[in-house]
């Protein structure tokens, strides 16, 4: 055999030893993937309203607002193999990310669904608030324990729901307050706090102890915010998790509670954060959910601004890119493009 030959077959020999290694070699990597996306005017798996409002005249529109959503393979205990780590990079719509982006050290599987389930429901409420905010609509809200941490002053004395109104007597703006007049005090000290729970008052009175860190006296609980709606809105997405939905819920609770279409029967789509006060927030995998609204036949991507440069590199063809600094402004273009008229802000 020549040289050549004998080059060749150890080479061939090589390449096959080396797939094999590569299709077995586990890698903490993860692919994100175009996922399902839903019309946020329309119904759920279950054929129920996706967004129902009750108790409130409601308005149809024919048009899409759809939310975009990215699925992933691989993670902790799926582990893909290096052959398909680098498959993946060939592709236009999977990116590879390392493992830790979706899945942070130290937590497990069910501390991340968890905590992407809780990030939905923080979505949903900031949604409802904010749409309400930009009609004009009063939403009272009340600082509300979301968690309490076992061994510490609190447990066994504070519930999840308990609302609490005042400390040390004096009554409670927000959450933001409650931490601020926290921080003055030094461990050892004596909380007092005024809870509201099942509609009666009552007084609790905790001795604190060090954070973790030792730089804080806590009594042990995780407050939140909580609003008080003056009508019933329920949002049915399933186990969908995450927070990047916002925008979109909160446009199609305008939609429904706002004569007309919001829409103009198009098929429109998009995807960002949102809070109470209607600012809309980066997300992650903004490729993949562009590529899954188009697919579904949206012409229109609302766009945080934040997200506007790897949006524009990565735009599908036949998608126009809107950008959504604040509702208001989402709203405003929509506006714009159902009338023709008014500005249309656009990702540079």
């Amino acid at each position: 055999m020549s040289r050549h030959a004998v080059t060749l077959t150890v080479a061939s020999v090589l390449v096959l030893l080396l797939a094999a290694v590569a299709s077995v070699l586990k890698v903490p990597y993860v692919a994100l993937m175009p996922g399902p996306t839903s019309n946020t005017l329309g119904a759920n798996d279950k054929g129920e309203p996706l967004v129902k409002i009750e108790g409130r005249q409601t308005y149809d529109d024919s048009g899409h607002l759809n939310f975009t959503t990215v699925t992933y393979r691989g993670g902790p205990g799926a582990r893909m193999d290096l052959l398909s780590v680098l498959n993946g990079w060939l592709k236009r719509d999977v990116s590879i990310v390392p493992e830790e982006t979706l899945f942070p050290k130290n937590e497990s599987q069910k501390q991340v669904d968890a905590e992407n389930t809780r990030q939905m429901q923080d979505s949903q409420q900031n949604a409802e608030v904010a749409a309400l905010h930009e009609l004009g609509i009063t939403v009272p809200s009340g600082v509300v324990v979301q968690s309490v941490q076992k061994g510490k002053p609190a447990d066994g004395q504070l519930r999840p729901g308990d609302e609490v109104v005042a400390l040390d007597g004096r009554k409670i703006t927000d959450v933001a307050d409650v931490t601020r007049r926290m921080g003055d005090r030094r461990p050892g000290s004596v909380a007092e706090l005024t809870l509201r729970r099942d509609g009666r008052e009552q007084k609790v009175t905790l001795a604190t102890v060090p954070s973790d860190d030792r730089k804080r006296a806590v009594v042990g609980v995780v407050l939140g915010t909580a609003y008080r709606l003056p009508f019933k809105i329920d949002i049915s997405v399933g186990d969908i998790g995450g927070p990047s939905a916002g925008l979109m819920f909160s446009l199609a609770i305008l939609d429904k509670l706002t004569p007309g279409s919001l829409t103009g029967g198009k098929f429109i789509a998009g995807t960002g954060t949102i809070d109470p006060a209607g600012n809309v927030g980066p997300i992650g995998g903004i490729q993949q959910k562009m590529i899954a609204a188009r697919d579904a036949g949206a012409t229109v991507f609302l766009t945080p601004k934040d997200n506007c440069a790897d949006a524009t590199a990565a735009r599908p063809k036949g998608l126009r890119l809107v950008r959504a600094d604040t509702l208001h402004q989402a709203r405003q273009a929509l506006d714009a493009l159902t009338t023709g008229h008014g500005p249309i802000p656009a990702c540079p």
